[in-house]
């Protein structure tokens, strides 16, 4: 069955009429009002023509601009419950759990049939396993999230290897064979990619080779993916490992999303059609906490300074914070009073399942109370995307724990 397309969002720049022009009737450029359709139809040349056309323009770019525009709706936001095999493990043993294929899909039935939670998000990042896998009964997964009006997302990334040349710095694999995977996935049911580049804070570190090698990977993936049908997550992550300080990582994080936004317009990415998911601007695990206002203030001001207002939606990672670490931090964000074009939103995986999981410990007769301690988190975020939180969710084993793990990988 068809994908059901989620409406037109009013956010997305691409579906409003331009503006009446400043411009004079003398002007060389056409007059207004003038739609979209009209300039992208008119076979005469003209300079806005050729704007237009300076990014992707293909047979998706209508279903990009809407989808990705629909996971940014204010309320909702990502479960990323695409762990890798050996990730998702390290979780199951923490609650003395196999790591057995039966375990993973189970695990994820009690995630996305959870009630009441599907309405607090719009996406799910899923594991190339799980985009395949069955609940108990045999109704596909993706075909829960879609009755829910939930868009299937998928990871697809192969990892991090070392870049030579730097000190122990990183590049991510996964571009060998990707447009076949994209389209697979899409095909599949997916509507959306995640791409994982890591960079750390150190003395010298992110070097400049490690900023620009990992802004291309994530170009590269982010072009090839649009040209599939996938909307592309753009996840630049720069780890809280170290003992700097928030102007430090304020100053990486600004000058990596910068890099991001340059490679991403020299490879013609349709920014009406991707996603941002960076890290909160926080200091170093080794450094002293400062306050949630002091963070949303930092972070804001990064975005402000690099992300075009094109892109429909900032989706968070949590990056190691503890569940309501992170909550209280975005709802921070959202309640600052400053320009903020995109909407604020999260995409969280330890950060929602913490609490879960430890509720669970993977025995049955536990399934109710673990899939309401992911309807509170669930609840807690969506409040957060709309800064109406007010740390009033209900404690659970688990919440306030840091989630910290030096060097992660998924």
């Amino acid at each position: 069955m068809p994908f059901p397309h989620p409406p037109f969002s009013p956010r997305s720049p691409i579906y409003k009429p331009l503006t009446p022009s400043p411009f004079s009737p003398t002007s060389s450029f056409p007059q207004f009002p003038i739609s979209l359709g009209s300039i992208l139809s008119s076979s005469a040349p003209n300079p806005l023509r050729r704007l237009t056309m300076s990014c992707y323009k293909g047979k998706y770019a209508d279903e990009l601009a809407r989808n990705a525009a629909y996971i940014g709706t204010p309320g909702k936001g990502i479960l990323a419950a695409d762990e890798s095999t050996g990730t998702i493990g390290k979780r199951l043993s923490s609650i003395n759990v196999e790591n057995v294929e039966e375990n993973r899909r189970a695990l994820r039935e009690l995630l996305f049939t959870a009630p009441g939670v599907l309405q607090y998000l719009s996406g799910i990042i899923l594991f190339e396993e799980t985009l395949y896998q069955k609940t108990k009964s045999g109704k596909p997964f993706v075909d829960v999230m879609k009755e829910a009006g939930v868009l299937p997302g998928i990871k697809v990334d192969k990892g991090t290897v070392e870049l030579a040349g730097t000190n122990g710095e990183t590049t991510t694999q996964g571009l060998d064979g990707l447009a076949a995977r994209c389209a697979k996935y899409y095909e599949a049911g997916a509507r959306f990619a995640k791409w994982r580049a890591v960079l750390k804070i150190g003395p010298n570190e992110p070097s400049q080779l490690a900023i620009n090698e990992n802004a291309n990977g994530l170009a590269r993936y982010a072009i090839i993916c649009q040209e599939n049908g996938l909307v592309p997550i753009v996840e630049p992550e720069i780890l809280v490992d170290g003992p700097h300080d928030i102007d430090r990582c304020a100053d990486v994080t600004e000058r990596v999303i910068a890099a991001c936004y340059k490679a991403l317009n020299d490879h013609k990415v349709f920014l009406e059609g991707t996603l941002l998911k960076p890290n909160m601007v926080t200091p170093g695990s080794d450094s002293k906490k400062v306050s949630p206002e002091v963070i949303a203030e930092y972070t804001v001001r990064a975005l402000q300074r690099t992300m075009p207002a094109a892109v429909p939606a900032v989706v968070f990672l949590s990056g190691g914070q503890s569940e309501e670490e992170a909550t209280v931090n975005l709802n921070a964000m959202n309640k600052l009073q400053t320009k903020k074009p995109w909407t604020l939103s999260f995409s969280f995986g330890r950060a929602l399942q913490q609490s879960t999981l430890k509720a669970w410990g993977g025995k049955e007769e536990n399934w109710k109370k673990a899939q309401d301690a992911l309807l509170t988190r669930a609840k807690a975020n969506s409040e957060a995307v709309l800064g109406k939180y007010k740390g009033d969710a209900t404690p659970a084993e688990g919440a306030s724990e840091s989630l910290h793990v030096k060097d992660y990988k998924y």
